[in-house]
Formats: C-alpha cells, structure tokens, sequence
C-alpha cells in the first residue's frame, strides 16, 4: 500500500470477514503516523515473548515456546501471561504469537482501543481476573472523543488529540471509523466503526487491568502497582505522567522503567554536607515524586544509591559501599524482597512471602545520613541508580544484552567542598 511520503510497505489490511482485534497497528499508522511512531518505541509494542528478552526469558522457563501453538502453564491452564502480554493472542487463546501481526505487535493499538469497561481485577467472588479479563471488550474502537454528532460525520473531522487522521499537509483522507469501508491509495479498508468512551479511555481504567495488581499461585503479591496508587490518594491519574499531551497528541511512548527520562523526573536527589571536627556529616536526600513506590512494577526492578568521597586528584578516599551497596550498605539498596518458608530470597514464581520492602512509598522523602572522615576530600557524590533486575539475576540471565541488565543512572548531587 502506497503511502504519501514517498515509499511503498507492505501492509496487513482487515478482511471484511476478520474480527477488528486481528487489525496490525501498521493499518493505524497511514493516518495516525505521529502516534505510530511512540507506540513503536514503546515497552507495549514489545511486550511479547518474541520482542522482550526478559519477559521472554521468564516465559520460556515457565510457560514454553512462544512459537508453538497449544502451550500451557504447569497448572495446565492458558497462560495467564498472555492476558496482558499478548491480549490479542489471548481472545482467540491462541499461543503461536507469530501467526498474525496484531498477535505478535503485544500491546498494538487496537488491543486498548477495543477495551470497553474497567471491570476491576478481582470478580464479586474475590477470584483475580487479570488483563484483559478485567475488561469488557468492544466490536468498535474506543476513543476517547471521538464524533459526537452527524455533522463531524460529513465532515470527517479528526479526533486530533489522539492521532489525527490527516496528512502532514493538513489534507483529510477517507476515514473508516465513519461507519463504511473507504479507498485509501488504491487499497479498500473495511469500516472500523468507532465510538466515544472516555470514562475508558482518558481516566486510570485503561492501565489497571495489567498495572493494578499480579499474585503467584501462592498468593504472594508480586506487582501491586495499583494498590500503591489507591494509598497514595492522589487524584492524578496514570496518563497524566505515562501519555502526557503535547502538540495537541497524548504521547504513546508510554514511558515506565526502561524511559531513562522517565525515570529522572521520578525523584529528587540531593546530596548536602556539614564539617564537624575532622568528619563531614553528609545528608543524601531521596524524594519520590511518583503516587505509586519508586521503583514499581515488576519485583526484580530495583534501586540504589553510591555515595563516594574523593580527594584533589580525583582518587576514591571514601565510598558507602565497594560496588553494589547490598551487603555494605543495604539501607541504599532500594527493593521490594520476595522470600520462601526459609526466609531466603526468592524467584517470583516460587516466592512463598514478602521479604522487607525497601522502597521509596509514594511520595516519600527519606534521608540518609553518613559520617565521612574529612582528610584529604574535596568533593562528595551521590548516584542514584536504576536496575531493571536484580544483581542475582543479572549473573544468571547473562545471555541478556547489557542494555538492559547495566545500571541506569538515574540522578547525580555534588558537593564541593
């Protein structure tokens, strides 16, 4: 299918006779090209076993191969996985992920905008349904304006805050959320009727059916996002910071833990000092601007802080920990611990327990304070430091590429003294 920008791709255009959850966010993007490009960057459209090799490497020990049709959990039910990870797939209980495009894009474009009602994640019964059982699904896409009356309808007006359906040079183009099927260079699109739902699609609704909660089979929470958020009390809702507007269009970067710029307007860091006798009293400062615990999500994301000393050559005289702050300094190591009947660490499938929870609640400040011998130190800095897994697991995932087990500096204070 052509395209007005000067090149041909191929794309996968819905028969008459397909369900509108089978539509490839490569049929969204010929108007919605902007929007296609953030969501294309974006955690959501590699959410799958295919694209994200950590979920990936979780998948494959405890599901199987996302390749293979018919799969199923150790319990021998679908896998749960997929409800959030794969919601297209998971309609049609399919586990081959690379059957169709809208299976493996994950979190594409019409497996939100086809989410018709938040149903919450636990039933009447106290029993969880999780991702996409947490909602009542549409046979129209959802929108968040939408048309409202006949005469946007002859018109074709765009729904600009959310996309757009225009060319770059402001020329409308056929548009099938009208009610009818349209030619669009060459090629015939069925119609992709649409209907406005806001309540669905510009509150918190549309992220807690994946982001609320998550439990093992023994009842051990592991991601409980949303319950933070409920504690906090705040009245911001998840796209306020996730899918902020700009120019007019909600951002569908989605930025989260792997955003490094996410994650620096996450906190504020700070680093002060006092000189007493021949000691420097030093203050880090620690402040979660998040309504939900820093960091949040997955169990195995963590933090932690290095606070080092250095002298008028730039050579180490002090530091709160030799590398990780784990074992020297765990009051700078920032984690959400997950523990067997032992008390010893555990992986989230096996964890029987919750283990001390080290992070940041929201909207906290914590202080931590140290006392540094003074000789020799010119300069006093702190790192704060974001790790999508824990140092135990970065050791055993090592076929991960390091882009996504190094550490991430999240944010610097320096102190000269």
């Amino acid at each position: 299918m052509a395209l007005l920008i000067g090149y041909q791709i191929n794309t996968p255009v819905l028969a008459a006779d397909q369900p509108l959850h089978h539509v490839s966010s490569e049929t969204c993007q010929l108007c919605h090209k902007e929007v296609y490009k953030q969501w294309k960057g974006s955690m959501h459209a590699q959410s799958s076993a295919l694209k994200d090799p950590i979920h990936a490497t979780f998948y494959k020990k405890v599901v199987g191969d996302p390749k293979e049709e018919g799969v199923k959990m150790k319990n021998g039910k679908y896998p749960v996985c997929l409800m959030c990870h794969a919601p297209n797939a998971a309609r049609d209980k399919k586990t081959k992920l690379d059957t169709m495009p809208a299976y493996s894009e994950g979190v594409n474009c019409v497996a939100c905008h086809t989410l018709k009602k938040f149903k919450g994640t636990s039933t009447p019964e106290g029993k969880p349904q999780l991702g996409l059982k947490a909602y009542e699904t549409a046979n129209a896409i959802q929108a968040p304006a939408g048309f409202s009356n006949e005469l946007q309808k002859l018109t074709a007006a765009a729904d600009s805050m959310f996309g757009g359906a225009l060319e770059a040079d402001g020329d409308k183009k056929p548009n099938p959320h009208l009610g009818e099927s349209v030619m669009l260079d060459g090629e015939k699109i069925p119609s992709l009727p649409m209907e406005r739902n806001a309540q669905q699609m510009k509150s918190s609704d549309a992220c807690m059916g994946c982001h609320d909660k998550r439990s093992n089979s023994k009842k051990v929470p592991l991601c409980a996002t949303g319950d933070e958020y409920a504690k906090s009390k705040s009245e911001v809702d998840c796209l306020a910071c996730h899918m902020p507007v700009a120019d007019g269009i909600a951002n569908h970067g989605m930025g989260g833990g792997h955003d490094q710029a996410m994650l620096k307007r996450a906190v504020i860091f700070d680093v002060t000092t006092k000189s007493e006798g021949d000691m420097i009293k030093a203050a880090v400062s620690m402040q979660n601007m998040q309504p939900h615990s820093l960091p949040t999500g997955a169990p195995f994301r963590n933090m932690y802080m290095k606070l080092t000393a250095y002298d008028a050559s730039g050579n180490v005289v002090w530091e709160n920990a030799k590398g990780h702050p784990k074992e020297d300094d765990p009051q700078a190591y920032l984690l959400y611990e997950l523990y067997d009947d032992n008390n010893v660490h555990a992986l989230p499938p096996v964890a029987t327990k919750l283990g001390p929870d080290t992070r940041l609640k929201p909207f906290e400040t914590r202080v931590l304070n140290y006392d540094i011998p003074a000789k020799g130190v010119v300069l006093v800095r702190g790192e704060l430091f974001y790790n999508l897994l824990w140092p135990g697991l970065v050791k055993k995932f090592s076929h991960l590429p390091t882009d996504l087990t190094a550490p991430v500096s999240v944010a610097v204070a320096e102190v000269k003294l």
